[in-house]
């Protein structure tokens, strides 16, 4: 997540660049994400996963090895980060698929063991960040990515190992007609669209996630790259990812005491305080406590809306379903960061990330007064 901007901004100097190849290269999961499920219901979640873990692995070391021979510039840079996000949406969809069967082979609550999927993901986040940090400080940005792509080879070995037992089947005599060809594509899109506290829920989180990613990958590079602090930038990262692991591995607990229309208020009004205390660009250690605020409120949101999947839809229709919302949530974050760069240049970190809060916030009140999704969660 920073190791590619922090890359391009080492190449160009241009925070549009950066912004523009982190956009750009959220095409390809644009195009290939409405394939996952029929992918998945064709080749099987294992599969796919080691497969698209693999791949991933070779577009990553392909960075040193060009900048050994002397051939890593801006277009290469571009290109590798496209052909990396072709199997990024693949992978997510099919271990997204697997949660629920996974849950009833280890007889787990099914939202605890969302809450620990989401957890472990945000927990990656802490050490990858902190880590990416380090190497850029250390051994450079370029030999950072030996690092990930032995990461990427150890996630595709787990899943090599799973029994055939925790693996999901399909369990509908009609799967053959709901989940192939054009019909299959689709029907994880009208699915999310029929139920419309889903629609209303994917729709408010769709616009969250247009300002939390550039966040991330734009905004704070940029201004930690700007004073030439790697580290702290790490931290702060590390902040938003602890905040989110923290509340996503408590999920199954918050839900259970809170409800899920509380949860949702305290995800968007926590959401809304963070972002905007983070925009006033405030002191380092105030700026890692508004980043650990954003976290907490927004770790609970991703395995809420997969219990709600799992709970809606029946279990051979998971697969869609996740495909459609993986498509959704890889539709708007690249315009953001598009949108974010060329703000930048033109009025600079601050005033950008301004705005960007008071988006957030109009957002979150528009989704709390929403009665599709006061009425149903």
């Amino acid at each position: 997540m920073i190791t590619i901007p922090w890359l391009v901004l080492e190449v160009t100097d241009s925070p549009f660049f950066a912004g523009l190849v982190v956009a750009i290269s959220a095409i390809p999961s644009l195009l290939v994400a409405p394939f996952g499920g029929v992918l998945i219901n064709r080749f099987g979640a294992k599969s796919i996963s080691v497969f698209a873990d693999l791949m991933s692995m070779v577009s990553v070391i392909a960075f040193p090895v060009l900048a050994i021979t002397g051939t890593l510039s801006a277009l290469s840079i571009t290109l590798l980060a496209l052909l990396g996000a072709v199997f990024d949406p693949l992978g997510y969809t099919a271990r997204k698929t697997m949660i629920q069967p996974a849950s009833q082979v280890a007889k787990i609550d099914v939202d605890r063991v969302n809450g620990i999927h989401e957890g472990l993901s945000g927990a990656s986040w802490i050490i990858g960040p902190a880590l990416g940090a380090w190497l850029i400080a250390t051994v450079g940005a370029t030999n950072s990515f030996w690092v990930v792509g032995a990461l990427f080879l150890f996630a595709a070995i787990v899943i090599l190992l799973m029994k055939k037992s925790h693996i999901p089947k399909i369990d509908s005599p009609s799967t053959d007609k709901l989940t192939s060809g054009f019909s299959g594509i689709t029907l994880g899109f009208r699915r999310l669209w029929q139920d419309r506290f889903l629609r209303a829920i994917v729709l408010a989180e769709l616009v969250l996630a247009a300002v939390y990613l550039p966040t991330e990958s734009v905004i704070l590079p940029t201004y930690f790259e700007s004073l030439g602090r790697p580290i702290d930038l790490g931290l702060v990262i590390s902040a938003l990812a602890a905040g989110s692991t923290i509340s996503a591995f408590a999920y199954g607990w918050i839900v259970k005491r809170m409800g899920g229309k509380n949860l949702i208020r305290f995800a968007f009004i926590g959401a809304s305080l963070g972002t905007l205390g983070m925009a006033f660009l405030p002191p380092f250690w105030l700026m890692l406590t508004f980043a650990l605020v954003l976290g907490l409120a927004f770790g609970p949101l991703y395995p809420f809306l997969n219990s709600k999947i799992q709970s809606r839809f029946p279990s051979h229709e998971h697969s869609m379903v996740f495909s459609a919302q993986t498509s959704v949530f890889y539709a708007a974050p690249p315009l953001g960061m598009l949108l974010v760069g060329l703000a930048l240049e033109g009025l600079g970190v601050s005033l950008t990330y301004l705005i960007l809060a008071s988006v957030m916030i109009v957002v979150s009140v528009l989704a709390l007064i929403s009665k599709h999704i006061r009425t149903e969660s």
